[in-house]
C-alpha cells in the first residue's frame, strides 16, 4: 500500500517557513510522502498568512489555484492551515468551500490523523477562533510550566503525555534547501501595537530553551546549513519568560561555538527593548553578522504613541550611532507605516527627515489600512485613502533612492559572500549585511565555475546595481 502524497505550500514570513517544516516532519513521520510539485500530490496543504489584506488575498488565491487541480490529476483534497486559518477558522471554511478543511494551530499536534480523515472524506469541523493570549498566564515566568498542554507552532508541541510543548521539537523536515535556515527561538508577542492583530492569533510570548535551540542548529549544520537565521515575533524579548537576564546574549554565545556554523543572523528586534549589552554581544561575537533588523514603524513621537510604540528620531539615531561606532559596516533594515490615523503632514516630514539621516540598507514602506480586530480601527482622524496613497508613494520612492545610495556607498568595501546559487555563469549570494530574500544580493562574476552553494567567498565590492552588489572575488586572503 502506497502512502498518500502531500505537497505543502508555505506563504508569508520565515516564521511560517519553520512551521511548514514542522508540519512536514510530522506528516512524514506519520507515513505521508512529501512531494515537491503540487500537481503530483493527492493532498495540498497551504500554510496561509493572515497578517495584512494583501497577504490574505494571496492565501485565498493560492487555495483556489490548488483547488483547481482537483479532478485534473491525482489531487483530491486541499487543506488550509497557518495564520489565516487560525485567525478565521469556521468563517474561512464557510466562505471558501473549495478548501476541504480549515485547520487551526491546535490541529498541528496530530496533523497526520487530521489529514487522513480529510482524505477519507470525513468532515473535519473548523474551529471557532479565540484569543490565544488567554491560553497562557499573563505573568511571563508562569508560562513555561503551563505550556505543556498548549500547541505553539514552531516550538515543537506534542500531544499530551508524549513530551512538553516547550521541549524538543519533532524532527524538522526542511522543505527548502540552501545554506541558510530560519530557526524559531520564540513564538507569540506581548506587545499591543495598535495596528497589529498577530498577538491575538499567535498568542503570548513564549521562548524556546537555549539548549533546545542549540540542539536544532547543530542538527541543521549536520545537514549542510551554514547560516542560522534566528526568527520570532519579537526577538529582543527572548528569555524574559526563562527567568534569565541576558538569555539572548547567552544563546548567541552558545551558537557561536558550534563547529561548522559560519553565520548567525538575528531578526525582528524592537528598538525600545535593545540593551547596550546586546549590541555589544552582536558586534563582538565572531559568527554573529553585523545585521540589525530594527522595527521603527515611524519616527514622529505623536504617531508612535498612537501606535502604542515608543521612540523618536533622536533615540533611533542614537541607537544607530551606537551600533556603527562598534561596527561601521553594520547592515540595518527596517519597516515604516505611513498614513496611520492622526498622522499629519508634519509627521510625514519628520519621518522623511529621519529616513534621510538613518542611512538604512533596506526599508519596507507600507500604506496603513484598517486591520479588523486591532485598536487602530477605532481611532479617530483616519487619513483619507488618496492621501495615504500619496504619502506612501512619496516615502516609498525616497526609500528606494536612499537604499540604492547606501548600496553605492559600499563600493570598495571588503565583504564575505555566502553563495546561494550557481545556476548561471555568476555565483549569487549575500553579504553579511543582507538578509535572506529581502535585502538584495551579491553577484560574483564568473564565480559559478569555481564555487559551490554554501561556500563563503571574500571579495571587494566593485559596483552596485540598485540594492545589489557586484563583488570581485579575491584570489587570496
Amino acid at each position: 500500500m502506497t502512502s498518500t502524497r502531500v505537497h505543502i505550500v508555505s506563504l508569508g514570513c520565515a516564521r511560517n517557513e519553520v512551521d511548514s517544516d514542522e508540519l512536514a516532519g510530522r506528516l512524514e513521520t506519520g507515513g505521508f510522502t512529501l512531494v515537491e510539485e503540487p500537481g503530483d500530490a493527492e493532498a495540498i496543504v497551504v500554510n496561509t498568512c493572515g497578517f495584512i489584506e494583501s497577504a490574505k488575498k494571496d492565501s485565498i488565491d493560492t487555495l483556489l489555484a490548488a483547488a483547481d487541480l482537483k479532478g485534473a490529476g491525482p489531487t483530491q483534497r486541499v487543506v488550509a492551515v497557518g495564520c489565516m486559518a487560525e485567525r478565521y477558522g469556521r468563517e474561512l471554511a464557510e466562505a471558501l468551500p473549495e478548501a476541504d478543511a480549515v485547520l487551526g494551530f491546535d490541529a498541528y499536534a496530530d496533523i497526520d490523523e487530521r489529514i487522513r480523515l480529510v482524505m477519507a472524506g470525513a468532515h473535519v469541523e473548523a474551529h471557532t477562533p479565540s484569543d490565544r493570549r488567554r491560553l497562557l498566564p499573563v505573568a511571563p515566568a508562569a508560562r513555561r510550566p503551563a505550556a505543556s498542554g498548549v500547541v505553539v507552532p514552531g516550538l515543537g508541541a506534542l500531544p499530551d503525555g508524549l513530551a512538553p510543548a516547550s521541549g524538543p521539537r519533532p524532527v524538522r523536515r526542511r522543505l527548502t534547501g540552501g545554506p541558510s535556515a530560519a530557526v524559531k527561538i520564540a513564538s507569540g508577542c506581548d506587545r499591543r501595537c495598535a495596528f497589529c492583530a498577530i498577538p491575538g492569533f499567535r498568542g503570548s510570548f513564549l521562548s524556546r530553551g537555549v539548549d533546545d535551540v542549540v540542539a536544532e542548529v547543530r542538527q541543521l549544520v549536520g545537514q549542510g546549513v551554514r547560516e542560522a537565521f534566528l526568527v520570532s515575533e519579537n526577538t529582543s524579548s527572548y528569555g524574559k519568560d526563562l527567568g534569565e537576564l541576558g538569555a539572548l546574549e547567552r544563546l548567541l554565545g552558545e551558537l557561536d561555538r558550534i563547529d561548522g556554523l559560519e553565520w548567525i543572523r538575528v531578526s525582528y528586534l524592537q528598538p525600545a527593548e535593545i540593551r547596550p549589552g546586546l549590541i555589544e554581544t552582536m558586534c563582538s561575537l565572531e559568527k554573529v553578522v553585523p545585521y540589525f533588523d530594527l522595527s521603527f514603524q515611524h519616527a514622529a513621537p505623536a504617531v508612535l504613541r498612537r501606535m502604542r510604540r515608543f521612540g523618536d528620531p533622536a533615540s533611533f539615531l542614537g541607537l544607530l550611532d551606537r551600533i556603527r561606532a562598534l561596527r561601521p559596516d553594520a547592515g540595518v533594515r527596517s519597516n515604516v507605516i505611513v498614513g496611520f490615523p492622526g498622522e499629519t503632514e508634519a509627521d510625514v516630514d519628520l519621518l522623511v527627515d529621519f529616513v534621510e539621516r538613518a542611512r538604512l540598507d533596506a526599508l519596507g514602506v507600507f500604506p496603513y489600512s484598517d486591520e479588523e480586530g486591532t485598536e487602530a480601527v477605532g481611532l479617530g482622524d483616519h487619513v483619507a485613502a488618496d492621501v495615504v496613497a500619496e504619502r506612501f508613494e512619496r516615502v516609498n520612492d525616497l526609500a528606494t533612492e536612499l537604499v540604492d545610495q547606501r548600496a553605492a556607498e559600499r563600493v570598495g568595501e571588503r565583504v564575505r559572500v555566502l553563495v546561494e546559487s550557481t545556476d548561471g555563469p555568476d555565483a549569487v549570494g549575500r553579504a553579511a549585511h543582507q538578509g535572506p530574500e529581502v535585502d538584495g544580493v551579491c553577484l560574483v562574476p564568473g564565480g559559478a565555475a569555481r564555487r559551490a552553494v554554501g561556500d563563503l567567498v571574500w571579495g571587494r565590492v566593485e559596483a552596485s546595481d540598485g540594492v545589489d552588489l557586484i563583488v570581485r572575488e579575491e584570489t587570496s586572503r
